[in-house]
């Protein structure tokens, strides 16, 4: 359990950079971040499929379409919503919209392995849900006071619901992927971090060349294939690829398959946290009061769930689950 905790903790204090990228190239699309993201996790995964090569081979097709799926949307479509949802709402916004994992994970887990592990009462979990709305309403109140003068409703509510998308992304490939290591248990986490990594590489090639010839026809002044910072750009793509892409997810992957699913679930929260003390850590200044107070009822929501303990099914809820 304790082994478990760790590395989850870990995870997040890695993924936590992803909030800062977008930051640190703003003047970067989406898509092109994202792309470029998982090409270089791509090119880190080869010589380390090389040198695990056999263990890959244990892999079956089944195996090696699940990773496609779990990289494609939990990996490429989650990033590039996430992305300019920073763009477009800042930073501790999608944070703490992001931060709302903590509880859909569980939530959703409740829904779907309930049977297996265990229901969560409602009625004390919906106390936690409150508090982490309040939370959210909070942080976006503070962002708007201080917000540009040239705010866009439009740009800000459609990042709003893109930083929503992403929630859905990876609540969905965190539920399948812990799955996935529970049903597995002999397979290396190792080894199925460097799997979904080969598995998004050509997809990702593709993408970044679609990106490209994109950008060549629509912003004729946005220098090409590595925009008008490269060595910006390319260190940050390589340093996000493998802290935050390889190395947490396969710390990730070690707490899932440790933990129950709705325990590793509230661990997200250490993304969060760390994400929050980067983008303030960037801008080179304290949280205002108000933003302080709504990272507080998040911890304290979060907090809430995980002890919110499991009801154990009855035997004849078992008895008929097996049945089924």
């Amino acid at each position: 359990m304790l082994t478990g905790v760790l590395y989850a903790l870990l995870a997040g204090l890695m993924w936590g950079l992803i909030f800062v990228g977008p930051l640190i190239v703003p003047d970067y699309p989406a898509a092109m971040q994202s792309t470029g993201r998982y090409l270089a996790l791509g090119l880190i995964a080869l010589p380390l499929a090389w040198l695990g090569r056999q263990r890959l081979r244990q892999l079956k097709r089944e195996d090696w379409f699940t990773a496609l799926k779990l990289s494609t949307v939990g990996n490429l479509i989650y990033y590039v919503c996430l992305a300019s949802a920073i763009q477009r709402t800042g930073a501790p916004i999608s944070t703490m919209i992001i931060g709302t994992l903590p509880v859909v994970i569980p939530v959703f887990a409740n829904l779907l392995y309930s049977k297996r592990d265990g229901k969560l009462p409602w009625h004390r979990l919906a106390p936690a849900l409150v508090i982490i709305a309040v939370g959210l309403v909070m942080v976006n109140t503070a962002e708007l006071r201080s917000g540009p003068l040239d705010f866009s409703w439009w740009r800000y509510i459609s990042g709003i619901g893109l930083a929503f998308i992403s929630v859905a992304c990876w609540a969905w490939y965190a539920l399948r992927n812990a799955r996935w290591l529970r049903e597995n248990p002999d397979k290396n986490p190792l080894m199925w971090a460097t799997a979904q990594g080969l598995a998004i590489l050509p997809f990702s090639l593709l993408g970044y060349i679609a990106v490209c010839l994109w950008m060549s026809h629509t912003e004729s002044n946005f220098a090409l294939p590595f925009g008008p910072r490269p060595e910006v750009f390319l260190t940050l793509m390589l340093a996000i690829a493998l802290f935050c892409s390889w190395l947490g997810a396969l710390c990730w992957n070690i707490a899932s398959q440790r933990l129950p699913t709705v325990i590793v679930g509230p661990l997200i929260v250490f993304e969060t946290l760390a994400g929050l003390a980067y983008t303030f850590m960037l801008r080179h200044s304290w949280p205002p009061l108000l933003t302080l107070l709504g990272i507080v009822c998040l911890v304290i929501g979060v907090v809430m769930a995980v002890l919110t303990k499991p009801q154990k099914n009855t035997l004849a809820e078992v008895v008929v689950a097996a049945d089924k």
